[in-house]
């Protein structure tokens, strides 16, 4: 009997997952559309501009844009993906190169199908990678520090919204004895935000470690693109 994790890859296969999502870019700029597709077959998701015509409806760009090189692309193999609990929309996809994806679907029904799309491809490709991978450690210890990657970069993200709202509150505050501008508070504003950042680097020289003391996958890793800025 098939799986419901390859029926699912099966059908990505079938009918390749792509469509219009909104993607939070940065506090200036927030939330912009890009047109995003997933290749279940390389592992890669990659998104590309809108015409501004299209943008709120979901239609494709034209052919000349999808042809150009996309905006950005990430390698879906080892990344964690996980809807938001802050509303019924939003999720998330932390890539194992450190990168980190804060999507937006139309409505709760999209979003589910993104998200099972997205995690059967992870799972294929995580799948191959550990299989095409040979390592010293023994199975169970390669499963065990495989799963700790996985809660790190879980951790890492919890840790990141909890220093948005943190920021959040400090620029919100409203009482007598403190304000924004309190040398306290910006204080611990920029402990809060350097540590995150301390993690993000740690993280960062884990995974490079894990690559160099593994075989790369055959396929050619595209140049790096810095995604919170497209």
């Amino acid at each position: 009997m098939e799986s419901n994790l390859n029926r699912m890859i099966n059908q990505t296969l079938r009918h390749p997952l792509s469509g219009q999502l909104s993607k939070y870019t940065n506090v200036m700029k927030g939330w912009q559309y890009r047109w995003f597709t997933v290749d279940a077959k390389t592992g890669y998701l990659s998104y590309y501009l809108c015409d501004s015509s299209a943008v709120g409806d979901d239609i494709a760009p034209s052919p000349h844009v999808l042809a150009n090189t996309p905006r950005g692309q990430v390698q879906l193999a080892g990344a964690v993906v996980y809807p938001s609990d802050e509303d019924s929309r939003t999720f998330s996809i932390a890539c194992a190169s450190g990168d980190t994806l804060k999507l937006r679907a139309s409505d709760a029904r999209a979003r589910q199908e993104w998200v099972d799309g997205l995690r059967a491809v992870v799972e294929s490709h995580t799948q191959a990678m550990d299989i095409s991978n040979s390592s010293p450690l023994p199975a169970r210890e390669l499963l065990a520090a495989s799963d700790a990657m996985v809660a790190a970069r879980q951790a890492l993200f919890l840790t990141e919204q909890c220093n948005a709202s943190l920021a959040r509150a400090i620029e919100n505050i409203d009482c007598a004895s403190f304000s924004p501008t309190d040398p306290d508070l910006l204080l611990l504003k920029a402990i809060s935000t350097a540590s995150t950042q301390c993690l993000h680097q740690c993280l960062g020289l884990l995974q490079r470690h894990q690559e160099i003391n593994q075989p790369q996958l055959e396929e050619v890793t595209p140049p790096s693109i810095s995604l919170a800025l497209q």
